[in-house]
C-alpha cells in the first residue's frame, strides 16, 4: 500500500506562520475558523501543513489576522538569499519556533512588559545560567 505524500515544506511553513500570528493575537483556532466560515479542524490541518491554503483563503486569513500575505512567506524554506533585501539578516528558525510555542509567546509577552532594563538583564542572565550558557 503506497504511503501518503508528505506535506510540502512551504505549506508547513505557511501554516506555522498562520499559527504564530493567531497565537500572537491570542485568537483560538475556533475563532479563526468562525471568521473564515470553516471548522477549527480545518485550521489545524492548515497550521500543520497537511492541507494547502488556497490563494483566496490565504488572503482572507491575512485580512482576519491583520497582516500582509507576505508575512506567511517570510523566512520560507528555499527562499534565495538575494531576496533578503538590503543586507538585512533573516531571523533564525529557532526564534520563529520559540515564538510559535505557547511558552515562548507567554514568556515574550511578559518580558516586554518589564520596564526596568536592569531586571530584564538579570532575567536574561538567569535564563542563560539555567541553560548552562555561563
Amino acid at each position: 500500500m503506497p504511503s501518503k505524500k508528505s506535506p510540502n515544506p512551504i505549506d508547513i511553513h505557511v501554516g506555522s506562520r498562520v499559527r504564530l500570528r493567531r497565537m500572537m493575537l491570542g485568537m483560538s483556532q475556533e475563532k479563526l475558523g468562525e471568521s473564515l466560515g470553516i471548522t477549527f479542524q480545518q485550521i489545524q490541518k492548515y497550521e500543520k501543513g497537511t492541507n494547502r491554503i488556497g490563494a483566496s483563503r490565504l488572503q482572507h486569513i491575512a485580512t482576519v489576522l491583520k497582516v500582509p500575505v507576505s508575512f506567511f512567506f517570510e523566512d520560507a524554506p528555499g527562499t534565495p538569499e538575494e531576496a533578503e533585501g538590503f543586507g538585512e539578516t533573516q531571523p533564525t528558525s529557532y526564534v520563529v519556533d520559540f515564538l510559535s510555542s505557547s511558552e515562548g509567546l507567554s514568556l515574550n509577552k511578559a518580558f516586554v512588559r518589564i520596564e526596568d532594563p536592569k531586571v530584564r538583564r538579570r532575567i536574561v542572565d538567569l535564563v542563560r545560567s539555567l541553560a548552562g550558557d555561563d
